[in-house]
């Protein structure tokens, strides 16, 4: 059973309660300081309102000290640690301060000044957290810089941002939860198609369904049509493969039955019998071995060969066999075939040998010739030799099995059988043709080109 590399739905889910997480925590995070900033603000405007009506009622008395000409509004300021206080500071001058404070006093120095509202938190008082708000103002009929202060007590603020963040906190969490219910579904029912694609293969193996052919989401359409071509695929491997095996004993009948009868009859001349149809059997079992082997490297994968390589290659064993023969060799360098390289100089081979064998001296192969019907599809071999060709007639019988015409030289008949056989498995033609250039035979080979 092969590895598995884990879950799709745990993957999905881990992959959105990691977003949701980040998500609502920096959501969290930015509304929490948004509110808070509210609430803030609002407190500090009633700060800045209690301020404004101090130094809107300041004046200056004939001996030089500040008071109020009408008492300010809040009950407040006249309840002793009521958590609303006011102070009015200056150098030189005694401090004039709210009967709230009682005996306290706001720790203010008077010797800055602040132009403009200054406010800040303090914890001066013991047990008792503040928010002061000062600024210095000089009043008429006075040189001195007065600090007028209103301070407050930041419970009532703490709680108002304690309540609002509780309430964040649960609806974040309940809005957390209720997106990760959603993500669960939506993993759930978003491969759901899958399990149905599962359960139409189980279908296809318990039944002997052909193709699944069931409603699908687009999204899984090509899969299921990737696994209907190699289902197609498989069919036509195995129906290759049951017909070379029906083709391969018929062929073997004949011989075999040749050789019992032989024997039978105690035929003088069963040993030359014997080896004849041996040597027929044998050609049949080569043709047909050729063809499986092809067939199987075919279906292996995507296959890729250099044609010019594979040419040098070939050419360097002929010249062995045939050391009389000049050959030549033009064309495209780049050239690249879908094609195994063993398979391509199979064939490379049997054309070449052909044509130097009933040559009379003289071959030439050209890779994608000038001459050629040009195919970004195909590529185009041609392979021409001097000899004394072929009759138009007789050339369709040649690629049978054991055609021959010249049957003086040695041979089997196989090799321009083995060769269309092969060419055509993988999706080619061979062509014979007579050479325009040498006067005798022209092979036409066209072969897929390898993708790029």
């Amino acid at each position: 059973m092969p590895a598995n590399t884990g879950s799709l739905a745990r993957r999905m889910m881990l992959i959105a309660a990691g977003w949701i997480s980040i998500l609502l925590l920096l959501g969290g995070f930015a509304l929490d300081s948004a509110l808070a900033g509210l609430v803030t603000r609002n407190f500090d405007e009633q700060l800045s309102y209690m301020l404004l009506g101090m130094i809107g009622s300041a004046e200056i008395a004939p001996d030089g000290e500040v008071y109020f000409n009408r008492p300010l509004g809040d009950q407040r300021f006249l309840e002793p640690n009521s958590g609303l206080y006011w102070q009015i500071r200056a150098k030189g001058h005694e401090d004039f301060s709210s009967r709230s404070l009682w005996d306290l006093t706001l720790d203010v120095p008077a010797d800055h000044y602040d132009a403009q509202p200054h406010v800040y938190n303090s914890d001066q008082f013991s047990g008792e957290p503040l928010r002061v708000m000062e600024r210095s103002i000089i009043l008429p009929g006075s040189d001195a810089e007065w600090m007028f202060t209103v301070a407050a007590s930041r419970e009532e603020l703490d709680e108002q941002i304690k309540t609002f963040r509780s309430i964040l906190i649960y609806s974040f969490a309940v809005l957390g939860v209720g997106l990760l219910l959603m993500a669960g579904l939506q993993t759930w029912y978003g491969l759901f198609p899958l399990r149905h694609v599962r359960r139409a293969i189980q279908k296809l193996r318990t039944t002997g369904v052909a193709r699944v052919s069931d409603p699908l989401p687009k999204e899984v359409a090509p899969l299921v049509e990737e696994l209907n071509a190699l289902l197609a695929h498989t069919e036509n491997q195995a129906e290759e493969a049951r017909t070379h095996a029906g083709n391969l004993a018929h062929a073997l009948k004949t011989p075999l039955t040749v050789v019992t009868n032989a024997a039978s009859a105690q035929d003088p001349d069963l040993d030359k019998t014997v080896i004849r149809e041996v040597a027929n059997m044998r050609r049949h079992v080569d043709h047909h071995l050729a063809r499986a082997r092809a067939v199987g490297r075919r279906a292996a994968g995507m296959s890729r060969a250099e044609v010019w390589p594979s040419l040098e290659a070939v050419f360097r064993a002929v010249e062995r066999l045939y050391d009389t023969t000049r050959f030549d060799l033009d064309g495209d360098k780049g050239a690249t075939v879908a094609l195994e390289k063993q398979d391509l100089e199979e064939l490379l081979g049997n054309l070449i040998e052909n044509a130097a064998k009933y040559g009379g001296g003289s071959v030439f192969v050209t890779v994608d010739p000038p001459g050629a019907d040009p195919s970004p599809e195909l590529c185009e071999i041609w392979i021409e030799d001097d000899g004394m060709g072929i009759p138009e007639a007789e050339r369709p019988r040649i690629f049978d099995r054991g055609a021959r015409l010249d049957t003086g030289k040695p041979g089997t008949g196989l090799g321009l059988a083995i060769v269309r056989d092969v060419v055509e498995i993988y999706g080619g033609s061979v062509e014979l043709a007579e050479s325009e250039d040498l006067g005798g035979l022209l092979v036409k080979l066209r072969l897929p080109r390898a993708a790029v």
